[in-house]
């Protein structure tokens, strides 16, 4: 069976010409009827009575115009299924974060909209993440300080200042504001290398030529909080990712000069796959109607390609 000469049969059919048929088939006349004529010399079968531009089915066109209908109808269920497959989403996606702060109204409202799709949400720093992208370990990145790399693209979702914090009585009372030298007194508490933060602050020290005492490093922002809290030392952390504590001090530092900012970011290749995509696209729709913080540089309309400097 040649469904492209049944196809044409059966737009004649119903149609009740080859004009009509040919224009609903996006061919010409004589196309549809050599469709036709093959189709009935190949079983041997007339399949329409033609009387000048007019035609009717003969007995055994009248049959198979009662067959044709149903495969027809057929192959629209089948597309009306696809299709309606094609709009639900489901799958896994694999979000890493440096901090899930930022994504969390995001990953709820993405939740709620496609409840057929599981999120795998899991914790690492900007050097971490951008492996785990590029070893397909992750689909979605959250990550601090986006670098110069011409394989990601990237949505900015905002910045804000770098902060000390510490726990009362580790700092004098009543103290709101320090330079760096006066946190080169204190026992610090930084993230593991690849932390953006770490290294934003590690770079001011050496830029103004003072040492730090990194007492703790800690594998983790949840870590750092905790051994923060518990007295053992002065902890850095974006303001946006600062959780309120009134067992905590946040400290304004005046020269340290750095900002956090935070991209969701894909690697540009896989920017076709469908949950990425997809996540991509309702990420960008929720920044522009809900900002992650106040301070909020404003946000691209669309994912940007991430540049090398040279570029």
């Amino acid at each position: 069976m040649n469904y492209t000469q049944i196809r044409a049969f059966h737009a004649v059919a119903r149609l009740g010409g080859f004009s009509r048929a040919a224009e609903a088939l996006h061919l010409t006349q004589p196309a549809v009827s050599e469709q036709v004529r093959r189709l009935e010399q190949a079983h041997d079968l007339r399949l329409f009575h033609r009387h000048r531009k007019r035609v009717r089915l003969t007995e055994a066109g009248s049959r198979l115009r009662v067959l044709t209908r149903r495969y027809f109808e057929i192959e629209d269920e089948i597309d009306a299924f696809l299709e309606e497959r094609a709009a639900m989403m489901s799958g896994r996606l694999r979000i890493h974060a440096d901090s899930a702060r930022h994504i969390t109204d995001i990953l709820t409202r993405f939740r709620r909209r496609h409840p057929d799709v599981k999120i795998q949400l899991r914790p690492g720093n900007t050097g971490t993440i951008l492996d785990a992208l590029r070893n397909w370990d992750a689909d979605i990145g959250v990550v601090g300080q986006m670098p110069g790399a011409t394989d990601l693209d990237s949505l900015d979702l905002g910045s804000t200042p770098i902060i000390a914090f510490a726990a009362r009585g580790v700092v004098p009372h009543g103290i709101a504001a320090m330079t760096m030298r006066d946190l080169a007194g204190y026992p610090l508490v930084l993230r593991e290398p690849g932390s953006a933060t770490r290294r934003q602050v590690l770079d001011r020290a050496q830029t103004l030529g003072i040492g730090l005492d990194v007492a703790i490093e800690a594998e983790g922002r949840d870590a750092v909080r905790d051994l923060v809290l518990s007295g053992g030392g002065v902890g850095f952390v974006s303001r946006a990712e600062h959780n309120p504590d009134p067992d905590i001090v946040a400290i304004e530092v005046t020269d340290l000069g750095a900002r956090m900012d935070e991209s969701i970011v894909h690697l540009s290749q896989r920017r076709d796959v469908r949950l990425i995509r997809r996540f991509m696209e309702f990420a960008r729709g929720a920044t522009l109607t809900n900002p992650v913080s106040e301070s909020a540089r404003p946000v691209s309309a669309s994912s940007r390609r991430a540049k090398a400097p040279d570029e």
